[in-house]
């Protein structure tokens, strides 16, 4: 999600906290209230960061979550979800989007533009 979404779902990024707690992820961060902040990465030539929605550890693995929800700038969800991809492959970490009822046809879609189709968006 990009930081002008942020301000209008914390509801859904704290329903998707708890639902990778449940899951076994643990040292959680997230770009919300109460939790610790992600790393932030300058985006070289623009005055932009791409900061990770959600950053955890799961059987010693990092794992980068984004949400994908419906945007109003959705080329710059495309370029936030290739580099956190990219980066997780670098790193041999992982990368997955969750999504919600509402949102998988725009989700599909997107993936389906960046050429990401192999990934499965996590259904909340």
């Amino acid at each position: 999600m990009i930081k002008l979404d942020k301000t209008d779902n914390t509801e859904f990024l704290e329903k998707s906290i708890n639902h990778l707690e449940a899951t076994g992820f643990e040292n959680i961060k997230a770009d919300l209230e109460g939790y610790e902040t992600p790393k932030s990465y300058l985006r070289k030539g623009a005055d932009n960061k791409i900061t990770p929605d959600i950053v955890a550890l799961k059987n010693g693995r990092k794992y980068f979550f984004d949400i994908s929800l419906k945007s109003q700038k959705p080329r710059l969800l495309k370029t936030k979800w290739l580099f956190l991809d990219a980066l997780s492959r670098m790193k041999s970490n992982r990368f997955r989007i969750i999504t919600t009822r509402g949102h998988y046809k725009f989700t599909d879609a997107m993936l389906e533009d960046i050429n990401l189709s192999n990934k499965q968006p996590i259904k909340i």
